[in-house]
């Protein structure tokens, strides 16, 4: 699940160019072959290592992107002759005992869900019934805590399922005298939680750490058994690809709830993700500002996958591949820091910009990241090159300025 929120406050910066289409679409299809066998009927020797040479150039380009497990770039490479035995076991064994008991899960908790709010109504933001937000995180009583601990519990559990069996969380705790004097001052809990994005487990890990709200594409709504989970958690919906004052609604709505939670303890708390889209965990992309324009303190919280075969990381592999290898792979591990609360400056307040920069270059302070200066936008170029997009040479140039 991606989520992106746009700076709405300050003015639109610079178009970036529109993302190329692949012109082919086939998850077999080998990488940036097209290329080269278009050329290839003129000059067959000096285009031999056109495929290797771009894609050496597009790594460099967009490092945060690039996938460097034994299964190489997408998901693709030629892997060991040890991995696929090891791959052709886990698939007739591993993946169908994961794929039963993750199903039984989901069901599971949906049923719950679904049997805790059967007569209760939705809380709607708008008055559109079809479009509008709704919600029932913020139903009270004793179907709401049912609700909050089965769904706690359940992440977990799905978690062990995928195999992460350990996850080994840090807390950092302030080391400065003037840190501890203002101890006493500090809110209970924080307005939202800010993390890094990684993959889509992340939402299984901060449901089962704070069980918050989330932003989703409004059409995770729609979906069977996910759709009433989602409302259940609360999430926010955004149309991605939308132009129109619907954005600039959802950005209010997320900023609403964010100072609602830090001011009321039963109301739920926000998760945002303000890259925006997925990395592969070795870099940090900038903050979009709209998980600052609410302007309270917030929990910086750093996930990290330590990998040795397959990477847990959603950066440039479809999302069937992604499932089956993380399903085929027996152990996963998951690292988490979680940061002290980090209450904004009068001049951050003033300056949301200022305040997700600096929560961001301590984000990737603590967590060893690299902060990469690209976005969603050079992703779809990158993937649009991997898969053998024709205009390749005015790709890799693209970014030069």
């Amino acid at each position: 699940m991606e989520t992106e929120l746009k700076d709405l406050k300050s003015q639109p910066s610079q178009q970036p160019p529109p993302p190329l289409q692949p012109t082919v679409t086939n998850d077999d299809v080998p990488l940036l072959k097209n290329s080269e066998t278009h050329h290839s009927r003129n000059s067959s020797n000096s285009n031999s290592n056109v495929s290797g040479d771009n894609l050496d150039e597009l790594e460099k380009k967009f490092a945060a992107y690039v996938r460097h497990d034994v299964y190489g770039t997408m998901g693709r490479g030629e892997l060991p002759l040890g991995e696929k035995f090891l791959l052709g076991i886990a698939l007739v064994t591993l993946v169908p005992v994961r794929v039963v008991l993750a199903t039984t899960l989901l069901v599971l908790y949906y049923l719950i869900c679904r049997i805790c709010t059967l007569f209760s109504a939705p809380n709607r933001e708008e008055e559109e019934e079809e479009d509008g937000q709704e919600d029932y995180a913020h139903m009270g009583g004793w179907k709401r805590t049912v609700i909050v601990q089965c769904g706690r519990s359940l992440s977990r559990a799905m978690l062990f399922v995928f195999g992460f069996y350990w996850i080994k969380e840090t807390y950092r705790i302030p080391d400065s005298t003037a840190q501890r004097k203002e101890e006493s001052e500090e809110p209970e809990r924080p307005g939202a939680i800010i993390s890094n994005h990684v993959s889509y487990l992340d939402i299984l890990y901060h449901m089962h750490s704070s069980f918050p709200s989330f932003v989703a594409k409004r059409s995770v709504g729609k979906l069977p058994l996910v759709g009433i989970i989602s409302k259940c958690l609360g999430c926010v919906y955004v149309q991605r690809e939308s132009k129109s004052s619907d954005f600039k609604g959802v950005s209010g709505v997320v900023t609403e709830r964010v100072r609602e939670a830090y001011q009321n303890k039963s109301a739920p708390m926000m998760m945002l993700f303000p890259e925006g889209t997925t990395t592969n965990g070795d870099y940090l992309l900038p903050f979009k500002t709209g998980a600052f324009l609410s302007t309270v303190p917030v929990r910086p919280v750093i996930l990290r996958y330590p990998y040795r075969r397959f990477s847990p990381a959603w950066d440039s592999i479809s999302g069937v591949r992604h499932v089956i290898y993380l399903l085929c792979q027996f152990v996963n591990h998951l690292e988490v820091v979680r940061l002290p609360i980090y209450c904004p400056s009068q001049q951050e307040k003033d300056d949301p910009k200022l305040y997700a920069s600096n929560v961001r270059r301590l984000m990737a302070s603590e967590g060893n990241l690299i902060m990469s200066d690209i976005g969603l936008p050079e992703k779809r170029v990158y993937h649009a090159a991997l898969n053998g997009n024709n205009s390749l040479p005015s790709v890799l140039h693209r970014k030069d300025d």
